[in-house]
Formats: structure tokens, C-alpha cells, sequence
């Protein structure tokens, strides 16, 4: 389940439900728009920079009609959106509980938003991308990937973070119940060699969340090597690697790889949405069976290739529609 690319300006560049078993899926699929329709929703909007203004003017992201459950990701993202943007005069977890009760949500959800909600006279979010944690016919997890800029006085700073927004279906819609953000940890330094490849590599799109996974050391060798394997044929803009994933494979006590550093999810590849329809789905299967042929175990999508050198080697369901998961063992 929004830009990240080098080559626009102001942003940089957020989960898998699978264990080796697979993963638990009772959504149905809403009906797809129409190509040229799905491509304009689900692009990542470029924030636009007024004149004299500190702050990028930003751009609400939209999901499309192709989305499992829309109104889910739609729900999760505007939460985000209004806790981590404020004008002067707005700033406080005051005003963001009146924001968020705005929305008719638990003003208490502000408590939770961390990183979300620094000290500043005012913010700007723009969403790059929501994708899925996990998605049952009466839960959610949308993982709300997201860049910030602050302004305090004339300094006005780059950030962004990375939400496990979890939501419940109830008679009236999907609420919000309960806001993670990303927390990577400090920074090793130095960082290693690979790391310090990676972050350099303009064929790897990473948010910053997953820039300070890196940095942190608690990502696996093994994520690392496929990553620059596979940015040797692909452009890849990467959602998820460690921080901002659910702990556990969604709707079950199995671990999930993300947290343990040993899994990252492409929400993009050569510039296409995976989420959108109109993307090759040869193009999606190729970049699938590489990543298999990179180490990974379990490598997860919108479709399911056939064969694979172990059982369940591949998998689809309604989680993937929206992202390539790409998992490894120690």
C-alpha cells in the first residue's frame, strides 16, 4: 500500500505480514479506476515552494480506487497529515488535539505521535507513500511514510518519520485506535562501507526512516547485498526496512523479519507504482524473481510467480498489492 525521487525537489525519500508461512488476508479488493486515473492518484505529489515562504506548500495524498480498502489508507494518512503540519500561532499538542478532534478522532492519539509532532512554529508534511501493514476485513495497519520540514524562527529544517497507523472498521468507518511512529535508533558511526554505498546509490530511494535504519547498524548483511544487487538493474524507492513496521506478522503473534532488520519493502520500481495497475506486471514478476535470486526466502507482491527454489518461495495476497516485500533469514 507521492515522490521520493532524487530528481525532485524536497523529497527524499513505510509492512510485510509475512513469515515464512504466508500471511492472513479476509479483505476484498475494490474495483479498479481507470489506468490513466490511478496513475494520477497514486503519484507521489511534489511540495511546492511559494515565494518567501520557509516552508514547501504541500499536497494531500489520495489514494486510488485499485487500493484494498481505500478508505483505510485515506483515514490513516490524513491523521498524520494534520498532527504533523501547523501555521505560526498553531504549534502545541493543544492545537493538535483540536486538529485531530477535528477529524473525529481521539484527541489522545497526539500522545502517541513522538517524531510527529517536534517543537517548531510551524510544519509541513507531505505524504510519499501508505502501504499496508496488514489489512483484515475489521483491522488495519497502514504504514504512513512521510517527510516534515519544521521552521523555528528563520531555520527551517528537513526531517520525516515513518507511522504503524492501526485503525478498526466500526459502523461508522475506519477509525484510528493507535499511532507507532518509526524510532531507528541511534546512528553507528562510523557507518560500514555497504552502508555508506547504499546511502550514496541514487538507484536506492530510501524515506528517512529507513536512511536511519541504515545508519543504526541493526540492518542484516543480507538486506544490505540484495539492496545494491538489485540497484544494479532496477531504480528502487524503498517504504519499509526496520522502524515503523508492525512487531509481529499483522493479525498474529509470529514475529515479522522487518523489526529484526532482515526485510525491506519497494513500493516503486523504475519510476512505476507497484499499487498501480497500469505497471508491468512482467516488470513486477522479473524484479520478484531477482530479489529471490538476490537471497531472499520469502519475497511477496501483487502476483505470484510460479515456481521458486523452496516452497512458499513466493506469495501474493491483499497486503502485497500495493508493495514488493523482500525477506531474508540470519
Amino acid at each position: 500500500m507521492t515522490r521520493m525521487s532524487r530528481r525532485t525537489a524536497l523529497l527524499g525519500a513505510v509492512g510485510c505480514l509475512c513469515g515464512a508461512a504466508g500471511c492472513t488476508d479476509r479483505s476484498p479488493r475494490a474495483a479498479a479506476r481507470s489506468p490513466a486515473t490511478a496513475r494520477a492518484a497514486s503519484a507521489s505529489p511534489s511540495p511546492r515552494t511559494p515565494q518567501g515562504a520557509g516552508l514547501p506548500r504541500t499536497t494531500p495524498w489520495r489514494p486510488t480506487s485499485a487500493e484494498v480498502t481505500p478508505a483505510a489508507k485515506l483515514r490513516a494518512v490524513r491523521l498524520v497529515e494534520v498532527v504533523g503540519s501547523w501555521r505560526p500561532g498553531e504549534s502545541g499538542t493543544a492545537a493538535a488535539r483540536s486538529r485531530v478532534a477535528a477529524l473525529r478522532l481521539d484527541p489522545a492519539l497526539v500522545g502517541q505521535a513522538g517524531p510527529l509532532l517536534p517543537k517548531a512554529d510551524a510544519a509541513a508534511v507531505q505524504v510519499i507513500d501508505a502501504q499496508y501493514g496488514g489489512i483484515l476485513s475489521d483491522s488495519a495497519s497502514v504504514l504512513v511514510v512521510c517527510r516534515q520540514w519544521t521552521r523555528s524562527a528563520d531555520r527551517v529544517s528537513a526531517g520525516g518519520t515513518t507511522v504503524d497507523v492501526r485503525l478498526v472498521r466500526a459502523a461508522s468507518g475506519w477509525t484510528v485506535t493507535a499511532v507507532h511512529p518509526a524510532h531507528p535508533g541511534a546512528a553507528e558511526s562510523p557507518p560500514p562501507s555497504r552502508v555508506r554505498e547504499i546511502l550514496s546509490d541514487p538507484r536506492i530511494e530510501l524515506p528517512a526512516a529507513a536512511r536511519a535504519d541504515l545508519r543504526s547498524g541493526q540492518v542484516h548483511d543480507s538486506v544490505l547485498t540484495a539492496m545494491l544487487r538489485l540497484a544494479g538493474t532496477y531504480r528502487m524507492s524503498v517504504s519499509v526496512v526496520r522502524s515503523g513496521h508492525p512487531l509481529d506478522v499483522f493479525g498474529t503473534r509470529r514475529p515479522s523479519d522487518h523489526p529484526r532488520g532482515r526485510a525491506f519493502d519497494v513500493w516503486r520500481i523504475d519510476g512505476h507504482p507497484v499499487v498501480d495497475p497500469s505497471t508491468s506486471r512482467a516488470l513486477i514478476e522479473r524484479f520478484m524473481r531477482d530479489a529471490a535470486a538476490a537471497g531472499s526466502y520469502n519475497v511477496g507482491g501483487p502476483l505470484r510467480p510460479s515456481g521458486g527454489a523452496a516452497a512458499n518461495q513466493f506469495f501474493s495476497d491483499a497486503t502485497h498489492h500495493d508493495h514488493v516485500h523482500v525477506g531474508f533469514r540470519t
